[in-house]
């Protein structure tokens, strides 16, 4: 949390100064007026500054990102760096780079779910109204490239064989990708059987 104090000949003087020091607007800063200023005997000597501390306001991102952060050093990733990559009207990207991205992805990508999951509960505890994504060393975009593709050869050998096909177990999330990739397939629909978290996506004949 960024914070800056100040003396001047009055409170707003002193808050200006902050505020060029810290490059923020009022809106942004929270202000603290530690000391009121006086005036010396006769207003010549003996007279007091004010002096104030202006300290810059948490957003519910950067909460989120302090609390990934933490997460991350408790799981032995002491190296990694969390930024915010893309902030949309319903959407909030979060990448992490660290040294050993294989131990935050896990099998299948479930740490980084478990991870997300997490930060995302003290996002809309905080305030926070966007989906939240985390990735990790691009991850889920190679996954989801992969998931494009593993989708189109299954179903053209589903069109070839009039045979259904069966996905391994996935998340909501995954299973969407494969739902959009094949809605416009000709001959072959898509549709999940299963509970939690072993639901699977079946590509059958139309």
């Amino acid at each position: 949390m960024k914070s800056v104090e100040k003396s001047a000949k009055s409170v707003g003087d002193g808050v200006e100064s902050a505020l060029a020091e810290l490059g923020l607007s009022l809106e942004q800063v929270e202000v603290i007026v530690l000391e009121e200023p006086t005036k010396g005997l006769f207003g010549l000597w003996g007279g007091k500054p004010a002096r104030v501390r202006v300290t810059k306001k948490t957003t519910v991102l950067e909460t989120a990102v302090v609390f990934l952060t933490s997460l991350l050093r408790h799981m032995g990733a002491d190296d990694a760096v969390c930024e915010i990559t893309r902030e949309g009207a319903d959407e909030v990207e979060i990448a992490i780079n660290a040294t050993n991205s294989g131990l935050l992805i896990g099998r299948r990508g479930q740490t980084l779910d478990a991870i997300q999951q997490l930060t995302a509960v003290i996002y809309t505890r905080s305030g926070g109204e966007k989906r939240l994504q985390i990735d990790v060393g691009q991850y889920r975009e190679r996954r989801k490239q992969s998931l494009i593709e593993l989708a189109k050869s299954l179903a053209e050998r589903v069109r070839r064989t009039g045979r259904k096909a069966v996905l391994e177990p996935m998340s909501a999330s995954e299973r969407r990708i494969v739902h959009v990739a094949l809605q416009d397939e000709i001959g072959v629909l898509t549709y999940s059987e299963g509970d939690e978290p072993y639901r699977k996506i079946i590509i059958a004949v139309r």
